[in-house]
C-alpha cells in the first residue's frame, strides 16, 4: 500500500509498504479520508513531546482523524464488519489496568495512539489495522468529510460539556482554531451566547463567517461576565488570561496544549470558587459527535479548507496552504 511516512523533523514522503493485516480483535480499514491535526505538524517540527519521552519516533505513519470502510476482519471479529463505514477512537488503552476497566482507557499508561504512540501506524495512508473495539459506525448522514471530522470533534464536544454553559450563559472561546471553532459550534448548539478571543487576522474573520459575530481580539474584547471560558490555544498566557476572565463561581475548560509550561495562580481560582476541568482525548464523546453530525445540529465541513493527496502532506504539515485552499484551518487528505 501507499503511505506518507514522516522519517525526520522535516523529512519525508510516500512509500509503498506492506499492506497490513488484521490481528486477532482487529480490522483492516481501507481509509477515505484523514485529517491533518497540529499533532501532525508538531511531529514534522520534531516537537512533539512523546518524541522526547520514547513514546513515539521516526519513522511514523501519521493520521489520527480518519473515517473508511472495513475491508477485513482478524480472528474473533464479526464477519458483519466487513464493508461498513467507520471511524475509530485515537487512544487504544491495554484493556487490563485499573483506568481501562474504571472506562477511562484513553489515559491508561500503556495506551497506544493511532498514528502517534507506542508505534500503531495511523491513516495517512491507503489502509491501516484497528481494533475492532475502537471503532464506531457511520451513518449515511455523515459524509466523508464529516467522518474525518468526527476526531476533533469529539475532543470539542467534551470541552463544550466541561464548560457546561446552555440557555442563559455565556461562554468565551479563546482561540478560533479548529477545536476553537468546534467547541464554539457546539456551546452554540447547546444554547450559550458565544464569543471567540483571537488574534487578529483571518481565524478571527473566518469565524464570523461561521456566525460567530461576537469574535474579538483582546484590546475589543468587551467587559462582559463570562460564565465558562475554553482555553483553546498553544500561548502561554491564555490560560492566566482565562482565569481572569471567568465569572466566580464559573467553569474553565483547558483543551489547548501550550508548548512550554504556563503561569496560573491557583489563589486566583480557589478564592473564585471556580471549577477547572482538563480535556485531553475525544474517545468518550464519538458516539455523541456522530449524533450531533447526523441531526445536522453541529456541521464543521466549512473548516475544511481542502482535500489533497500523499504526495501533498509534506508541504502541508511545513504549511503552505494547498493552491485554492478555502479559508477554513483544516486540511483533509484522500489516500
Amino acid at each position: 500500500m501507499r503511505a506518507f511516512v514522516l522519517t525526520g523533523p522535516g523529512e519525508g514522503g510516500v512509500q509503498d509498504l506492506p499492506a497490513p493485516d488484521a490481528g486477532p480483535g482487529e480490522v483492516v480499514v481501507d481509509v477515505e479520508r484523514a485529517g491533518v491535526c497540529g499533532t501532525d505538524a508538531e511531529f514534522f517540527t520534531g516537537a512533539m513531546t512523546y518524541l522526547h519521552s520514547g513514546h513515539a519516533s521516526y519513522p511514523v505513519v501519521l493520521g489520527h482523524e480518519w473515517c473508511g470502510t472495513v475491508a477485513a476482519v482478524g480472528a474473533g471479529v464479526d464477519e458483519a464488519w466487513v464493508g461498513r463505514r467507520v471511524m475509530g477512537d485515537t487512544m487504544l488503552g491495554c484493556g487490563t489496568c485499573r483506568r481501562c476497566r474504571r472506562g477511562h482507557q484513553h489515559v491508561c499508561g500503556q495506551r497506544q495512539e493511532v498514528g502517534i504512540r507506542g508505534g500503531r501506524n495511523g491513516a495517512l495512508a491507503e489502509q491501516l489495522a484497528v481494533p475492532v473495539t475502537s471503532l464506531h459506525a457511520l451513518p449515511d448522514a455523515v459524509d466523508p468529510v464529516l467522518g474525518a471530522l468526527v476526531e476533533p470533534g469529539g475532543n470539542a464536544l467534551r470541552a463544550a460539556q466541561a464548560a457546561g454553559a446552555g440557555a442563559g450563559d455565556r461562554a468565551l472561546v479563546i482561540g478560533p482554531g479548529t477545536i476553537g471553532c468546534l467547541v464554539a459550534m457546539f456551546l452554540r448548539a447547546a444554547g450559550a451566547e458565544v464569543h471567540l478571543l483571537g488574534l487578529p487576522g483571518a481565524a478571527l474573520e473566518f469565524a464570523r463567517s461561521l456566525g460567530f459575530e461576537d469574535a474579538w481580539t483582546q484590546d475589543q474584547l468587551p467587559p462582559l461576565p463570562f460564565d465558562a471560558v475554553v482555553d483553546c490555544s498553544t500561548g502561554t498566557t491564555a490560560p492566566a488570561l482565562a482565569l481572569s476572565l471567568v465569572e466566580p463561581g464559573g467553569r474553565l475548560v483547558f483543551i489547548g496544549i501550550a508548548h512550554e509550561p504556563t503561569p496560573l495562580d491557583t489563589r486566583d481560582l480557589l478564592l473564585a470558587d471556580l471549577t477547572a476541568v482538563g480535556v485531553l482525548s475525544a474517545s468518550p464523546g464519538l458516539g455523541e459527535t456522530i449524533a450531533a453530525y447526523a441531526s445536522g445540529a453541529v456541521d464543521p465541513r466549512p473548516l475544511v479548507a481542502a482535500t489533497v493527496n500523499l504526495e501533498d502532506v509534506l508541504d502541508v504539515l511545513a504549511g503552505r496552504r494547498p493552491p485554492g485552499a478555502g479559508p477554513g484551518p483544516k486540511v483533509h487528505v484522500r489516500p
